[in-house]
């Protein structure tokens, strides 16, 4: 009788171990992503690795359900960020500089540097091989943005 108690008890704490076992692996993860929106001036070559990032879901492996919105403008991003729709904002530093100069007591806090250059490139539908400004004579550039480049050099 002793052998068949301790059978039955064995045979339960497997049968609980295997149970528990099979409930954590399968239950959901159960922590919410942290949602955070964020405004950017403008789409760019200098934020590929974050577009990367979001492609390739490393945001959520770190808990952030990240909400990417083109806000143009620096103004519009400050004015974001600002009214509480969005989170977060990259733009140049000018918008923050002119409402804390405005004395505003609501103002945002620049941080980072995450470009250091002009993000501006020049790209043509012709090869050249050694390309020099000089090139560009007569030639019609499109600005990416207005008071980037006049359009005629």
């Amino acid at each position: 009788m002793k052998k068949v108690w301790t059978f039955i008890l064995g045979l339960f704490i497997i049968l609980v171990l295997v149970s528990l076992l099979f409930f954590d692996f399968n239950k959901k993860d159960d922590k919410k992503l942290q949602k955070v929106t964020l405004a950017e001036v403008a789409h760019t070559i200098f934020y590929a690795p974050q577009y990367v990032a979001l492609e390739k879901g490393y945001f959520e492996e770190e808990g952030l359900d990240i909400e990417l919105i083109l806000t143009p403008g620096a103004d519009k991003v400050t004015a974001a960020v600002l009214s509480g729709d969005a989170d977060i904002g990259f733009s140049g530093s000018e918008a923050t500089i002119y409402v804390y100069n405005g004395g505003e007591k609501d103002y945002l806090k620049t941080f980072a540097q995450l470009t250091q250059k002009d993000g501006t490139f020049l790209v043509s539908r012709k090869k050249f091989d050694n390309f020099k400004l000089d090139d560009l004579k007569g030639k019609t550039v499109i600005g990416g943005r207005a008071g980037v480049l006049p359009s005629n050099l």
